[in-house]
């Protein structure tokens, strides 16, 4: 078993999931890059590598949730336990839209890899968080999430109406919050966060660069101590 800290970052293969892995382990963290596609994760963790960072990567595709189990398995046999987990992996539809336009099946598919496969991940590593003397869960969320502003005509994001997107991000707001509530008394810290208008490849656009928007999600997975909280760079959000 490793002395160093172990992080789990899913999605961890380019855009921000890259730079909060690199971050990670620039701090001292052993870094499992979590990625579907075996060739981008061994190009990420080579990446790493050559900069004398410790990486190394396991194959989950949030399509096929049997494979979480294999990964998972993977872990407890090379370290024995988790340390941070970081729920970053994500995606948009562009067929996804307000309500009376969605595509319902650009809908269900949000849903089933940004909420169902953060949940499933999350149930599957939590015997290895608890392994750890103090674990930290980081669910990369966004502010588009926020019931509150998402129903408030005075905010920025009140015209943003995507109903998976939105939905899936409020549903992994919920499963913080629950958790948080389960797991009192245990000393693991979780935590949602919305890392900013980050330009990647999911937005296309942004005002943030994926190493900007990875400080946050890191900050929390080092140092969090405050469980159960919505936070984004400058502050807290509304849930």
């Amino acid at each position: 078993m490793t002395e160093q800290r172990v992080a789990l970052v899913t999605g961890g293969n380019k855009g921000i999931g890259l730079q909060i892995a690199r971050q990670l382990a620039q701090a001292g963290v052993h870094v499992v890059i979590v990625a579907r596609d075996d060739e981008r994760a061994q190009v990420a963790v080579e990446e790493l590598v050559r900069q004398e960072l410790s990486a190394d990567s396991v194959r989950i595709d949030l399509d096929d949730l049997s494979t979480v189990a294999t990964a998972t398995d993977e872990i407890r046999s090379r370290y024995g336990r988790l340390d941070i987990l970081v729920n970053n992996a994500g995606i948009f539809d562009f067929a996804d839209s307000t309500p009376s336009k969605a595509s319902i099946d650009a809908v269900r598919r949000v849903m089933e890899i940004n909420f169902i496969g953060a949940l499933a991940v999350t149930q599957a590593v939590l015997p290895l968080l608890r392994e750890s003397p103090a674990a930290r869960v980081v669910n990369v969320s966004s502010t588009l999430g926020s019931l509150a502003l998402n129903g408030d005509p005075e905010s920025t994001y009140y015209s943003q109406r995507f109903i998976g997107y939105n939905a899936s991000k409020a549903a992994l707001n919920m499963l913080t919050i629950q958790l948080n509530e389960e797991l009192k008394g245990t000393g693991i810290v979780v935590n949602s966060v919305s890392p900013g208008f980050v330009k990647t490849d999911l937005t296309g656009y942004g005002n943030m660069t994926a190493e900007e928007g990875a400080r946050l999600p890191v900050r929390h997975a080092l140092e969090g101590a405050t469980s159960g909280g919505f936070f984004e760079p400058d502050g807290t959000t509304p849930w």
